[in-house]
This record gives structure tokens, C-alpha cells and sequence, in this order.
């Protein structure tokens, strides 16, 4: 079937559709890993986009059971410039069009995704629309520059309830913005005892479970439309570690006193080098954000900037000065990859059991 792309400022693709039939509308966005599209179809933090992959051929090693990021993805649709139509993978158990009928997500190939990629580049995130050859593209165009993107993305993907993934190690809760399955992995590896809990989590609902420490997961949208998040992270400050990730650090740096801000295009791939201003040690670190931290407003806070971006000099890494709590704007636990960074989770553990020895400040460790 042939399908359109429509752009809101007025651009017209037109390409080969796959998957689902259903027009579908959202923000236009590129990532640029050149492996892991199962990873990030069905990271939670891209809901409500429509992704497009800047690698020539998605799809060559298909879809399995192993590498989602969620159960059922919240991608608004999928852009590639070549699909691979049959898999060769042992794992495979679907091709990319089989996974997207059954789950209802459509996409689009053929088109030359270079150029839809330079433009968001030079114009910034553009919201589109998937729409069949037959549709009025007037009218589609209205409706598109009409249309208000959600704001409620966090409460879309959050879990309603609480869960536990136990262990015998260390107790830590989740609070689940939008958390990939990696981050809970990680955790569990180092034999972690983590409890799973919904964004509007209060300080003292989390510190009725006991924990030994705390994680904020990665989620998706502008962590200005979370601001209930702000009261907990303060409410459990200094009182467990702390250990942010992506919208996670946003929501603490907002907690601390900082500000955030929309990025042009912002950081989508898995190639992006990251500096550790504490060690000079440079990481390839795997990243999915459209807002960062404003380096300025750092300065008159508690907190101090620990990582930046080598490519745009953006935040990439904090820590509160007299407290134990740290984080980091890139994906630790590597889905998909690179794993350079994935060490943070041992320090996270480390800064833990200190803490519960010591009960001392433990952020200069972090």
C-alpha cells in the first residue's frame, strides 16, 4: 500500500506502508544507532513519536522474544529507508511488518530518510502524519498544524500498580516514569530486591517499603508536565541514595532547583560520547531525549555537573553536593548499547552499601 508522510511544515514523503493500516499522527524524531530497533521500537520513552531509523535496512534479523524494552510497544509509527522483508536471525520469531500488524503500529519504507533527517536537523522536531494515498492532503495538513501534542505520556506508560522482582540484595524502588526493561535487568543482576511503583508515588508511600535506595527511571515528554515527581524527590532526599536516569535526571535536577529546556532535535542513538568531568574518561553511551538540563541554571543550586555531551556541551551527569544521590542523562544499562556506562549501576550499589554502613555523605563517591 502507498503512504504518505506529511510533515507539518508542508513536506510531502511518499513511500511503501507496512505494518498497521491506521493513519497515525505524532512527533517526528531520528535515531541513529545502526543496530538495537527492537530496543528502541519498544522503548517507552518514545511514546506518542513516530521514529525514523537513519540506517539504510531495518529489519534484517527480525523481532524476538527477548529484546523488548516493554510488552506492547507506544511508538506512534516507524520510518525506514529499506525494509528487510525476510529475517535471517536464529532468534527471529517475526518480521518487523508481522510484529507491527499485531500490534496495531504502522510504517513506512522506501522513502529517503536522509532527507527527512536533515530537515529536522535544520528545522527541529516536526510533528506528522501517516495518511493513505487516497486522503485529502489539505485537509491532513490542517489538522496536523491544528493538533496539540499529549502531555500525559508519563501517565500512559507508567505502570498503575505496584510489583515486586525480588532478590536477596539490597532493596530498591523503582519509580517507574517510563522504565525500559534494561534498568530493571541490571538490577536484578547484582541480586537486587526491587519494587516497581507507579509515578505518583509519594516520599512517603516509597519510604513505607523500606528501601535502601531509590532509582528514577527514563520516561518520556517534558519533565515540566510531571511536577508531582518534584515533592517526592525531595521528600526522600538524603534520607536513601539516589540514582536518576534520563527523565529521572531531569526531575532531579527540576527538584533541586535547576531548569530544563527543549532541545532542536535532541539526542537519539546509541554513539553519543559523554565526558566524566570527575576522571577525564570519555564513554559511547546510548541516548533517547528531547529536553536536557540548562548548564547555567546548575550554578546557584546544591548540585554540581558531573558528565557532559563532547558533541553539544549539554548536561549529561549530576550530583547533589552533600547528599547521596547522583544521575545521568544516557541509558546505563545499554539497550541498546554501548555498555561503557553500565559500571554506574555497581555505583549506585556501592554508594547503597556505604550509606547503610557508615550513614555518612557518600556523594563524593558518585
Amino acid at each position: 500500500m502507498i503512504r504518505h508522510l506529511i510533515l507539518e511544515d508542508g513536506t510531502i514523503f511518499t513511500g511503501q506502508g507496512f505494518g498497521s493500516e491506521a493513519d497515525t499522527m505524532g512527533e517526528v524524531v531520528f535515531h541513529t544507532g545502526m543496530t538495537g530497533y527492537q530496543e528502541i521500537l519498544s522503548d517507552p520513552s518514545y511514546c506518542g513519536q513516530i521514529v525514523t531509523l537513519t540506517y539504510p535496512m531495518i529489519g534484517n534479523y527480525g523481532i524476538n522474544r527477548d529484546d523488548f524494552e516493554t510488552i506492547s510497544p507506544f511508538i506512534n509509527g516507524f520510518i525506514v529507508k529499506e525494509l528487510c522483508e525476510v529475517p535471517s536471525n536464529f532468534r527471529s520469531e517475526f518480521s518487523l511488518d508481522e510484529y507491527f500488524k499485531i500490534k496495531g503500529i504502522p510504517g513506512l519504507a522506501g522513502i529517503d530518510t536522509r532527507k527527512l533527517t536533515r530537515i529536522i536537523r535544520t528545522y527541529g522536531t516536526l510533528k506528522g502524519a501517516f495518511c493513505s494515498e487516497h486522503a485529502d492532503v489539505d485537509e491532513v495538513l490542517a489538522s496536523l498544524r491544528s493538533a496539540e501534542l499529549p502531555r500525559n505520556q508519563v501517565e500512559t506508560v507508567s505502570t498503575k500498580t505496584p510489583y515486586p522482582s525480588p532478590g536477596r540484595g539490597c532493596r530498591v524502588v523503582l519509580v517507574d516514569f517510563g522504565m525500559k526493561h534494561g534498568i530493571l535487568r541490571e538490577l536484578n543482576k547484582r541480586s537486587c530486591d526491587v519494587v516497581v511503583v507507579p509515578h505518583t508515588a509519594t516520599a512517603e508511600e516509597i519510604l513505607q517499603l523500606n528501601p535502601d535506595g531509590i532509582m528514577l527511571s527514563n520516561g518520556p515528554g517534558d519533565p515540566k508536565d510531571v511536577p508531582h515527581a518534584l515533592e517526592m524527590i525531595n521528600g526522600v532526599l538524603g534520607k536513601i541514595p539516589l540514582f536518576g536516569i534520563c527523565l529521572g535526571h531531569q526531575l532531579f535536577a527540576l527538584a533541586g532547583g535547576a531548569d530544563t529546556e527543549k532541545m532542536k532535535f535532541g539526542h537519539r542513538g546509541s554513539n553519543h560520547p559523554v565526558k566524566d568531568l570527575l576522571t577525564g574518561k570519555v564513554a559511547l553511551t546510548s541516548q533517547n531525549h528531547g529536553y536536557t538540563v540548562t548548564l547555567d541554571s546548575v550554578k546557584a543550586t546544591d548540585l554540581e555537573v558531573t558528565h557532559l555531551a563532547l558533541n553539544d556541551g549539554s548536561v549529561e551527569g549530576l550530583k547533589h553536593k552533600t547528599l547521596p544521590a547522583f544521575t545521568v542523562q544516557y541509558h546505563p544499562e545499554a539497550s541498546p548499547g554501548p555498555e561503557d556506562a553500565n559500571g554506574l549501576f555497581d555505583q549506585f550499589i556501592d554508594m547503597i552499601e556505604t550509606f547503610k554502613k557508615e550513614g555518612i555523605n557518600v556523594c563524593q563517591n558518585a
